[in-house]
Parts: structure tokens; sequence; C-alpha cells
């Protein structure tokens, strides 16, 4: 039998009773609490309308960088066999100017290159530890290496895969290194900032129809208070520290 009107009034203030109890027993408990009014979205405004839109970028800046490595052969098609000495002084070598003479611009980091007899990343060989990790998605490891460029405080990183038995330079960055990370498909590089408090982060990231890794972040973070450091301008690289924990090592 339905119920009657009396019934129900009296039946739901029991109900509204019950639960004004259990929110106040909630609130008592520590429970969520409004955070006041929310700000109202704003649409952005699109300016100046009338622009026809640009086709083409006013600057070529190399955003891909594939290429490949002559001279260095990986037979068995993997990357640990490639020397990352061997890389590195390939690279020197079409640069010379750069690298030899007492007025070249990374002179000491050329002239340290002979000290690199025990491999990289020890003693003064300006070639840091490399590492090695997956990072194109086709389950083999890429190599992430990294030089100091020298007098100064620049960082080289390149990252380098195989490609039918061939060595390929998937991106190449030189700069004022805080820190190097490998996160996924991608490689984090921060960098010290003019203003203080603050720090560039840039991330490339594998791009699969370009092949290659792609700038895809490029950002000013807040880090806290600390000295005012120049970032000096990318000597190498078209556009703008060694070691990540969980990159596994060779």
């Amino acid at each position: 039998m339905p119920r009657s009107r009396p019934t129900r009034v009296a039946a739901l203030g029991a109900l509204v009773a019950l639960l004004l109890a259990a929110a106040t027993a909630c609130g008592d408990a520590g429970g969520l609490q409004g955070a006041g009014p929310t700000e109202t979205a704003v649409s952005p405004d699109k300016l100046w309308p009338q622009l026809t839109p640009a086709s083409s970028p006013a600057y070529v800046i190399g955003e891909v960088n594939r290429e490949v490595v002559k001279g260095i052969t990986v037979p068995r098609g993997d990357i640990r066999d490639v020397d990352p000495l061997a890389v590195v002084r390939k690279e020197m070598a079409e640069s010379p100017d750069s690298y030899q003479g007492d007025d070249a611009m990374y002179g000491r980091t050329g002239r340290l290159m002979a000290e690199c007899d025990k491999g990289a990343g020890r003693g003064r060989c300006p070639v840091l530890q490399p590492y090695y990790r997956d990072l194109t998605g086709d389950g083999r490891p890429e190599l992430t290496l990294g030089f100091r460029l020298m007098p100064g405080n620049t960082t080289a990183v390149r990252v380098y895969t195989v490609d039918k038995h061939r060595l390929v330079q998937l991106m190449e960055w030189d700069d004022a290194v805080s820190a190097v990370e490998l996160a996924g498909r991608s490689v984090i590089i921060r960098s010290p900032s003019e203003v203080a408090g603050y720090e560039y982060r840039l991330q490339w990231t594998w791009d699969a129809e370009q092949r290659a890794m792609l700038l895809t972040h490029d950002e000013m973070l807040r880090t806290g208070p600390h000295k005012k450091s120049p970032r000096p301008s990318p000597s190498r690289s078209s556009s703008p520290s060694g070691g990540s924990p969980s990159a596994s090592t060779p």
C-alpha cells in the first residue's frame, strides 16, 4: 500500500536529519570542504584576425636532426658495439678549427681527448659516461652521449641510434647544463637562467613520423632563489647533466 503524505513527510524528515548528522561527523573527521567560488572561465582572445596566416617559418633552425654518421658502421646492429670515443673524435674531425690549435674555441677539449685511454667518464677525459635506453620504442637501446666543451661550462648532448647497420644521430644540443634526464621517450635538459630563481627546461621527444628527437617543450620554470648565471649561446646547435639514475649503463 502506498505511503500517505504524512508518513512520507515524516520519513523524509528522518532521512534529512540522518544525512546532516553524517555530514557533521565527516566534517569533524577532516572531510572535504569547499574551496570557495571558482573563477569564471575566459575564452582566449584572437588578436589581429586580419593577418594572413604564415605558411612557412621565418627562420630555418633545423627542428629535425637526423644524420647518418659517415665512417662508423655497426655490423651486428648493436649500438653497444660502437665506441663512444670514436663517435666524439669523428665529430671533432669534422670541425678541426673548433678543437685543434691554441686559438680553437674548444681547444682544451681537443687536447684532453688524449687522456681518454681508460675510457669515457674516467679521469680527465672530456667524454662523459654513455647511457643506453630505448628512446624510439623499437625494443633496442639508443646511445645518449655527452662531452664537455672546454674552456667554459658548456656540455654537448647527443643521441644516436642504429639503422641498417649505420650509426644515425637523432638529436644534438650544446648548452650550460644543470642536469640531463631520460624519461620515457624523452631527453630532458635543465639549464641555468639569467633570471634569478628560474631555470630553462628543454625536452626532446621521439617522433616516429620524423624519425628523430623533436624539441617538444621549451620552458622557463621557477626553482627558487639562486645566483644569477649567464646562459651562453649554443655554438653548434641550430637552436637552444651528465647522468640518469634510471638509465642502464654498459
